[in-house]
This record gives structure tokens, sequence and C-alpha cells, in this order.
């Protein structure tokens, strides 16, 4: 079992930490996935974190992953959509991890197997004495999950909405972003990627990646010039 938590422990994203989570938006439900590792909100070992596609829900399952870390605890995040490829015998045993958080539990809605894993494993944490942090896209009773039993635990503990970031809080992410890859952009340059490319944080994030990769090969810096040539198809 040592071997497979060691595995899985790569996919922590080191970057993402409350921190260098941006904007006011959401900043109370980052107060409360701290006081919630802290066990600050009484007896609740479970958290549910839900809300749209690119609001942050990763970044904040991987800061509180790094936050527990910080405090001396064991933490494993994993993606839902990395994990089903797996055997779900990866679940055993994960309940001696202090937190755990998993990623995207609405894409096991049609997995039966899964979802009773993911079920047994909610239970087993909770009789340890552990945390299980969970997100999802919806509120639990709108995942459309087909194992009554999991909405229901979902619906449990502490649930949390992570509401969309306001354009001014995106761009100052896209900024930060670059400056932690040491990435040099200047604002106007990231002002007009996030108004001819897109306002998803993943897509920008990738993007970004795709343009400094381009920008070093090249050696010429990422100018808007140098993005119109990048990327043609913002030109159209």
């Amino acid at each position: 079992m040592q071997d497979k938590q060691l595995a899985l422990a790569v996919q922590l994203h080191d970057e993402e930490t409350f921190t260098s989570y941006h904007g006011d938006t959401n900043n109370n439900a980052v107060v409360d996935l701290q006081r919630f590792i802290d066990r600050d909100l009484g007896d609740v070992n479970s958290l549910y974190l839900f809300g749209n596609s690119s609001v942050g829900k990763s970044h904040l399952l991987n800061a509180a992953a790094t936050y527990a870390n910080e405090k001396g605890l064991t933490a494993l995040c994993l993606s839902l959509s990395e994990l089903t490829t797996l055997s779900i015998e990866l679940l055993d045993g994960l309940e001696s991890i202090d937190v755990i958080c998993f990623d995207d539990i609405e894409l096991i809605a049609e997995d039966h197997k899964w979802q009773q894993g993911i079920f047994d494993l909610y239970n087993r944490v909770v009789e340890q004495g552990k945390l299980i942090i969970i997100s999802g896209n919806e509120i639990a009773t709108g995942l459309q999950l087909t194992l009554p039993d999991l909405v229901s635990r979902l619906s449990w503990g502490l649930t949390l909405q992570v509401k969309p970031l306001t354009d001014e809080e995106k761009m100052a992410a896209l900024r930060q972003r670059a400056a932690q890859r040491g990435i040099n952009i200047q604002q106007d340059s990231t002002a007009f990627l996030f108004n001819r490319y897109s306002r998803d944080m993943k897509a920008l994030i990738a993007c970004l990646d795709k343009l400094d990769t381009l920008s070093i090969q090249s050696q010429r810096k990422i100018t808007i010039p140098f993005i119109k040539e990048a990327l043609p198809e913002l030109n159209t």
C-alpha cells in the first residue's frame, strides 16, 4: 500500500496553494477549508466543495493538501479523471491518510463500482477519524449519482460553494501563474490573451505554457505581435 500511496502522491501541485489563489470572491471558502483541516469547525470529518467548471476547485483541493502537509499531516489529492482508469484496489488503505481529497466526483456518475468504492472509503475515513474532501460540479443532490448512500454521505458534512471569479481576479491569477513559472509576459499581453483567447483558467494556463515554450524556442518575448503569430486563430 505504501508504494501505491507514493505513486499517487506525485499528483500534488506545489504551486497551487491558498496564498496563490487570487481574489476575494471565495475568501470564505478558503478560510473554512483551512479551519476544517485545523479541526476548528467542530466534530466534522467530511467536506464537499462544489462549483462550475474553472472556478478553481482543483486549485483549492491541492491547496488544502499542501496546507495539511505544512501542518505536519499526510495528504493526497487525487483526480477521479485519472484514478478511474486504474484499479479500484488503489482505494484500499487510503483511510490511513490524514487528509484525502478527490476531485470531480461527477465523473463517476455512471460507474456504480467506483461510487461504491468511494462510499466505502468515506465510511472508513470517518471511522478512523481522518478527513476527506470531495469536489463536484453540482450540489450533491444534483450530481445524478446512482448510489443514494453516497449522495447522503456527501451531504453529511460541511458543504462549500466555489463561486466564479471576476475577470479582474482571473487576470491577476494568470499574471501570478506566469510569475511563478518564470514566464516574462507584460500586462497588455495577458489582457489580450484573456480577451481574445478564452476566459477559462485551465485553457489560459495551458496556452501560457505553450507560448512560453514557443518563445524560448524562437528567443522572443511574449508580446501581442508574438501571440498573434503563435496563435493565428486569434486573428480571425
